[in-house]
């Protein structure tokens, strides 16, 4: 037995059956510096999937802040003190409308918990509305949230789904227009359904940028009609921002921010300090006061000073390393050498994304649009072989998902669309 097996056996064993380890092969990660990591054999990844550590593995300053502060102080957070109170100030400051209070977690699935409690809270009604093929985290609440990570034995009536955004298909719709109606159609038919059964309409939460749904290339605005039918019933909007938040899209600080959505609330986790376990749930003052007045809710290490000290590095290097207006650059590079790969291949059929979030659809037929799935599990491998870290997502598994840290440069990306051209062509039809 390799060192791989036996590891793979330790793991059945000490932490259970079915874990994840993304690939057929799995790595053996050992060290990580920027935008590489390496394996226990010395063999070294660009990474391009990772986006908890947002500006880079290992960044000095985040290591800095952390070491600094843990050496100092750190515990729990009924003592005042005052790094998270900077924290908040500074994070509040990147909204651009009234969100200005905050409550840290430990990891982005807490925030979303305590999102739906407060929508349930304020708006005294149960019925919530997600996408289909969606992940919002893995409590008990939020994991009835998507049809791909049911608590099948628990479901509950509170929850109801409409269909993901698609917009390389458009579901049927022959416009923009149409589709942003029949999306807005779809939830209203969902609060009447609530209503009728007595639930009551709470809210919808959505990632702004349906990440897991395969982040659609749908232009600014086409939530308006959506979003004010959410209103015309009191619902409230969740902003799930764990994975495009913090300028990954490169546009703004904010993915709802570059959709044009003003939500209730937002939700962040993952890249917060950069690798550390942080999350946040922000929202203006008047729904958080009805919420600290109602609900007792206190998180024994969420806004822990060494949390605080790690987020705020985090906020701090983004600015100096002026890592959004990177992003928007080599995220628009990267988007270019994809689009002359579309020219060589037919496998790839629609190529998007954003910023430092973009991949490719692979299709088996172009006019039919048909899924090539299983090509796409083995190119997701045969990157890993050749040393580079990615992988899939969207309604049927077959876009490739590229979200490397806000530190990736033209370099790293002619090195990945080098490894990629070579591998599309070794399973091109």
């Amino acid at each position: 037995m390799n060192e791989i097996d036996n590891l793979l056996k330790k793991r059945n064993k000490f932490l259970g059956p079915n874990l994840p380890t993304f690939y057929n092969s799995p790595v053996h990660l050992v060290k990580g510096k920027d935008v590489w990591v390496w394996d226990k054999d010395g063999k070294k990844y660009l990474d391009c999937y990772n986006n908890v550590p947002h500006v880079g593995h290992c960044h000095p300053k985040v290591v800095e802040a952390i070491t600094k502060q843990a050496s100092t102080l750190n515990t729990h957070t009924r003592y005042i003190h005052e790094g998270i109170l900077n924290y908040i100030d500074q994070l509040t400051q990147t909204f651009d409308h009234k969100l200005t209070t905050a409550i840290m977690t430990c990891t982005g699935s807490e925030a979303n918990d305590i999102a739906l409690r407060i929508v349930q809270n304020v708006t005294k009604c149960k019925g919530i509305i997600s996408t289909n093929h969606t992940y919002h985290g893995n409590t008990a609440l939020v994991s009835q949230l998507s049809d791909t990570n049911p608590s099948s034995n628990y479901l509950s009536d509170f929850f109801k789904r409409v269909s993901a955004p698609d917009s390389y298909r458009m579901n049927g719709s022959k416009s923009i227009d149409e589709y942003s109606q029949n999306f807005a159609k779809q939830i209203e038919e969902k609060i009447i359904e609530f209503k009728e059964e007595g639930i009551g309409f709470a809210g919808i939460i959505i990632c702004p940028y349906f990440a897991n749904e395969g982040f659609p290339d749908l232009p600014k605005g086409w939530l308006k009609p959506a979003e004010r039918i959410i209103k015309k019933y009191n619902g409230m909007i969740i902003a799930d921002e764990v994975q495009p938040g913090f300028g990954r899209l490169g546009s703004n600080m904010w993915s709802h921010q570059t959709i044009g959505l003003k939500p209730d609330i937002v939700t962040i986790g993952k890249p917060m300090a950069n690798g550390h376990p942080v999350g946040a749930v922000i929202t203006n003052y008047d729904i958080m006061s009805e919420f600290r007045n109602n609900y007792r809710y206190f998180n024994t290490f969420g806004g822990n000073p060494v949390s605080c000290a790690a987020s705020l590095s985090v906020l701090e290097i983004l600015k100096e390393e002026n890592l959004l207006e990177n992003a928007h650059s080599i995220g628009n590079y990267a988007k270019n050498g994809l689009k002359e790969l579309a020219k060589k291949y037919d496998l790839i059929g629609d190529v998007r994304g954003s910023g430092l979030f973009f991949g490719i659809e692979l299709v088996t037929n172009k006019d039919h649009k048909t899924p090539a799935s299983e090509i796409t599990s083995n190119i997701v491998n045969d990157m890993k072989d050749e040393g580079i870290l990615l992988s899939k997502l969207g309604i049927n598994y077959n876009t490739l998902k590229i979200r490397p840290p806000m530190t990736f440069s033209k370099q790293n990306t002619d090195f990945l669309l080098e490894k990629l051209d070579k591998v599309l062509k070794k399973n091109m039809l």
